[in-house]
């Protein structure tokens, strides 16, 4: 082969590439559960002030209220479209509106939600925190004795575990009303033809499913910012690479812990 090189010496690189990233990963794990640990015993010997914690709660759900209305609205739109493309002279009309309900209450409500919650918040913290990280602000606070995990991690990661179910809560409702919008006004489905279909397909352990998966996407969205942020070096390059890494790594972590969410919840605790 050109200069030399043979499938042996590609195979060897290849396994230590492979090597390298292996190593990589577990030591990225490691650091994660490490802080994830610290994190934990600074929440059980003292847990951070309530005004933080309101603070980031305004930050993480007020603010992202406008744009959770926004993609659930279109959501519950698009919903009602391909249902009914699917539905057409197969099932009744009224099953239209329990298929919205149930598709959104279970998957699309929560998980599109975390995702753009993820992105914009996601992004947000870890920006603010890399900032606060390459301008020494953090070892600053260690410098005065305030533990950073309590006073800058805790309070975020609590806030979108409580935000995240209540704007799934919003955001159910609001795809159900873009559905029924659809529905009722360009798929002309009769409005109590819709609202028995409503009915008949509620299901409380529906939403409990949806509440539960945002409950867990809400700590990964709010961990996975703060992680990223404290890891920040190298100025303004290391803040965008790790405001880049924290929204991608949240995405993907939801996006698994939706599948085996749903295993559990569906297979087992459901059954």
């Amino acid at each position: 082969m050109a200069h030399g090189v043979t499938p042996d010496d590609i195979a060897l690189r290849g396994v230590r590439y492979a090597r390298r990233r292996a190593g990589d990963w577990l030591s990225e794990t490691g650091r994660l559960s490490l802080m994830a640990l610290e994190m934990t015993q600074a929440i059980v010997q003292r847990m951070p002030g309530v005004r933080l914690v309101v603070q980031q709660m305004g930050a993480i759900g007020v603010q992202s209220l406008w744009l959770v209305i926004v993609v659930s609205l279109f959501t519950g739109a698009v919903a009602a479209v391909q249902a009914a493309y699917q539905f057409t002279s197969v099932v009744p009309a009224k099953y239209l509106s329990g298929v919205i309900l149930r598709s959104v209450v279970i998957e699309l409500g929560p998980v599109l939600t975390a995702l753009v919650i993820g992105g914009r918040v996601g992004a947000s913290i870890a920006a603010e925190l890399g900032t606060m990280k390459v301008t020494e602000q953090i070892d600053a606070l260690r410098a005065m004795g305030i533990n950073p995990l309590r006073y800058l991690v805790a309070p975020r990661v609590i806030a979108a575990v409580i935000m995240l179910p209540i704007l799934t809560v919003y955001a159910d409702a609001i795809a159900i009303l873009g559905g029924f919008v659809v529905a009722v006004t360009a798929l002309e489905v009769p409005v109590p033809t819709y609202v028995q279909g409503l009915r008949e397909f509620f299901f409380l352990k529906d939403v409990m499913s949806g509440l539960v998966k945002a409950v867990f996407f809400g700590n990964i969205i709010g961990f996975m910012g703060c992680y990223y942020g404290f890891q920040t070096e190298g100025g303004a390059e290391g803040v965008g690479r790790a405001t880049t890494g924290a929204v991608v790594t949240s995405c993907v972590l939801i996006l698994i812990l939706d599948y085996v969410l749903a295993t559990v919840l569906f297979r087992i605790v459901f059954a």
